[in-house]
């Protein structure tokens, strides 16, 4: 609480600063008055959400909503503010010489001309990031975007030539808030007619409660060689709050059930083989193993019993800095790699073949997309759904689908 306390006195303070360039660019009342019944609200919405907050419930829902749109506001005061400042101490440097040199006020050169166009461009800038922000709630987060991959290989069987892959990850099906835009989803992953279906990862956001409302849709997904999924962090429940450890642990198992219930193969830490025309691929499955305090539940070893180095190799691993760090060093040669999990921090500017950002960059090498390293692939989806922040802008749900080529094949 003490923290929310300091924030909220900065959002203040920042607000009251940025006012002045919103003052001196609108001389209506009512604009003002708009102004700080904006801010104000964004601040009464939020306490009321801190003051109620259950952890057990997770930052979801009205919680996220308020908290995403305290940030907007938020950014935009400090874009201001920033300007502002910066246009302060000009002025505040431009006074002192002026004292030193005996400069008059008359002949000093400050314009009130000048105090408007800064505050025009620092609106103008801060003006950006809030309605991203905002549009990213409103629309970005089910503006699903099918994205196709082609990827060659030398050993691939002849059979598996043209066969195609459709991969989701981190539904997150907690934060979900529109069925229809959902269903609409699963059925845009349905229409891919690909010959199978990989998940990986991240189902919930901490409950396999959440998955309840959404199992009917999410059992639709059909591919002819079937559904497979594996576990993602989110998925054992490490982050809510559980009376008692065997209350977690049938948590994870009625997610386990509730899986197998929806038609997925749930992979932990083993292995299938996908045949056709007599050739095979091998399809290996880890649960969760992330780098740094992520949970490392994810066995390689285990997983690749019974699979030989000759065979080719697709595995499905939540997080990519397992491939990173361990996948792309194992003697087996795992060709393809699927991974989800950082959502591509679901913002960011992507203009294909010209800009590919996000601040997620900076925490993950690997963080959306197709990468090569040592003659094998991963793609990292960047996630069906969302968390936390309750949108996307830039970086949009994503359904990708791969197809797989034999090298020399027509």
């Amino acid at each position: 609480m003490s923290r929310f306390i300091v924030l909220s006195i900065l959002y203040v303070v920042l607000a009251v600063y940025g006012f002045q360039a919103f003052k001196t660019l609108f001389k209506s009342p009512l604009m003002h008055w708009t102004y700080i019944v904006l801010f104000l609200g964004a601040l009464i919405f939020l306490t009321i959400k801190v003051i109620t907050y259950d952890p057990g419930d997770g930052f979801k829902g009205t919680a996220a909503i308020a908290g995403s749109i305290f940030a907007a506001f938020f950014l935009l005061a400090l874009v201001l503010g920033f300007f502002l400042l910066l246009e302060d101490i000009v002025r505040l440097i431009g006074f002192g010489y002026n004292k030193i040199a005996g400069v008059s006020d008359a002949d000093a050169g400050f314009l009130p001309s000048r105090r408007k166009f800064v505050s025009g461009i620092a609106l103008s800038l801060a003006a950006l990031p809030f309605g991203a922000l905002l549009y990213g709630m409103y629309r970005g987060k089910y503006n699903y975007q099918v994205l196709k991959y082609e990827l060659e290989f030398d050993d691939l069987p002849d059979a598996f030539h043209n066969y195609q892959i459709t991969q989701i990850s981190d539904v997150h099906s907690g934060s979900f808030d529109d069925y229809k835009k959902v269903e609409y989803g699963v059925n845009l992953v349905n229409e891919q007619n690909s010959d199978v279906i990989f998940f990986t990862g991240d189902i919930v956001n901490n409950r396999s409660s959440e998955l309840e409302p959404w199992k009917d849709v999410f059992s639709r997904l059909d591919a002819k060689d079937g559904v497979f999924s594996i576990l993602g962090n989110h998925d054992y429940g490490d982050y809510a709050v559980w009376d008692t450890e065997e209350e977690k642990e049938k948590n994870l198992e009625d997610l386990k059930v509730m899986q197998k219930e929806m038609g997925f193969d749930l992979l932990l830490n083993t292995n299938r083989f996908l045949e056709k025309d007599g050739h095979k691929i091998a399809l290996v499955g880890v649960e969760n193993w992330g780098r740094g305090g992520f949970k490392k539940a994810g066995d390689l070893q285990k997983a690749k019993e019974g699979v030989s180095k000759e065979d080719f190799k697709i595995l499905l691993s939540h997080d990519p800095s397992h491939w990173e760090d361990v996948v792309i060093h194992d003697d087996y040669h795992f060709h393809l790699t699927l991974s989800g999990h950082t959502h591509g921090m679901q913002f960011g500017v992507e203009i294909p073949g010209w800009v590919k950002w996000s601040p997620v960059k900076w925490r993950y090498k690997y963080w959306a997309g197709i990468y090569k390293e040592m003659e094998q692939f991963i793609n990292v989806n960047r996630g069906f759904g969302f968390i936390g922040y309750p949108g996307r802008f830039g970086i949009w749900p994503e359904i990708s689908v791969i197809t797989l080529k034999k090298k020399g094949l027509a």
